[in-house]
């Protein structure tokens, strides 16, 4: 054991010879709360980085301070970085296109500077996602015995370690795999709202933006592949209908004119983003009564919106309910820019807290878990 400890030690001194930064120096109280730490992974989901802690052990028995500062270097640095990758493996990331942590990418420096000022904890607990949310499947998975069960926890813990560490003081969240966008405000969920996401041939992508503003009675750019799909022929074929739902097309731009059969309804969001997915309303209120609520091309469509364009507007002078139906009333577009924009994050989570100290599991629509936790996989290990 301390034959392999001494090779370990020559990698990082070649390393520091090579420029880079030379290993610290680890006090006996600073190793333990290490050990401490690596044992508390478990509960992460992280059983792999728990497994270093005897190694770490081991270290601590040669009584030489080379070989434990080497050791327990190295299991905070993979440590730090199982907080921010996760456990499940690179199949449960794809697609994922919320940008990660990066306060951890470059851990080095940091680890270095909590050594030296003593504040270990504040690291690794500034490394931990502390979202409620988080803490709700964390709390599940240390009591939780079923092994499918285990799985899907320990992958949705992963996605929370993709999500930024600072979501903003006030956000949107859309969880697709619940069918609910939820509003938050300085750490609080300040409301809820029902929507209708992307089509298992057309999921909804996993991505973040910045709703700048709210644009009511919009124009409905309408994408080249719906005008493929039905569009384009039904203005062919039978323009008369076609006029009445308010389709327009100068030969290459085609529109939908606001009005009742609006496919965006009475309100959009600004939300600029490289997928032209947005929040919007919907003239289908039907479809909300529906648990599972997969049948639009990708966009978001959101129950009740003239609820959410309200909650987004609160902070403005004179904006209620009552002003927002009234701009509605008039059917003219309109934007109106929010006093601060903030972000949107569209993910996908397939177990989250039920808000009364319970876990809901949902109905993995688009089958993004499978990967990650079939047999063989490269997230095979995922909660087990």
């Amino acid at each position: 054991m301390k034959n392999w400890f001494l090779i370990l030690a020559v990698g990082f001194l070649v390393a520091a010879a090579d420029g880079e930064t030379p290993i610290p120096h680890w006090r006996p109280a600073q190793v333990q709360r290490l050990i401490d730490w690596l044992n508390d992974a478990r509960f992460d989901g992280l059983e792999k980085l728990a497994s270093e802690a005897p190694v770490l052990e081991a270290a601590i028995a040669t009584h030489d301070s080379a070989t434990i500062d080497t050791a327990a270097t190295g299991a905070a640095l993979r440590l730090l970085e199982a907080h921010r990758i996760g456990c499940c493996g690179a199949s449960l990331r794809t697609g994922w296109h919320i940008q990660e942590n990066v306060a951890v990418q470059n851990p080095m420096p940091a680890l270095r500077a909590a050594i030296e000022q003593d504040r270990i904890d504040a690291l690794f607990i500034a490394a931990r996602p502390e979202h409620p949310f988080y803490l709700a499947l964390r709390q599940a998975y240390t009591t939780e015995t079923d092994r499918a069960k285990r799985a899907t926890l320990a992958a949705n813990l992963d996605r929370w370690r993709w999500m930024p560490r600072n979501l903003g003081a006030r956000y949107l969240l859309v969880n697709t795999a619940s069918f609910e966008a939820t509003l938050w405000d300085n750490g609080r969920q300040t409301g809820r709202w029902q929507v209708i996401v992307g089509k298992t041939k057309s999921p909804t992508p996993i991505f973040a933006a910045r709703v700048t503003g709210v644009i009511f009675n919009p124009w409905w750019e309408i994408p080249s592949s719906i005008v493929t799909e039905s569009v384009g022929a039904l203005m062919r074929r039978h323009p008369g209908e076609a006029a009445k739902k308010g389709y327009v097309t100068d030969g290459t731009r085609y529109r939908q004119k606001p009005g009742p059969d609006n496919a965006l309804g009475r309100m959009k969001l600004v939300m600029p983003n490289p997928y032209n997915i947005y929040l919007h309303d919907t003239p289908a209120q039907s479809l909300f009564g529906r648990d599972v609520r997969a049948f639009s091309h990708g966009c978001v469509r959101v129950g009740d919106a003239l609820g959410l364009a309200t909650a987004l507007l609160a902070s403005l002078p004179g904006w209620d309910r009552e002003r927002v139906e009234a701009e509605i009333a008039t059917g003219e577009t309109k934007t109106i820019t929010l006093a601060a924009s903030i972000p949107v994050y569209v993910a996908y989570f397939t177990a989250e807290s039920d808000g009364q100290g319970g876990i809901r599991y949902l109905p993995d629509i688009y089958k993004r878990d499978q990967a990650a936790t079939a047999p063989g996989g490269d997230g095979a290990q995922c909660g087990r």
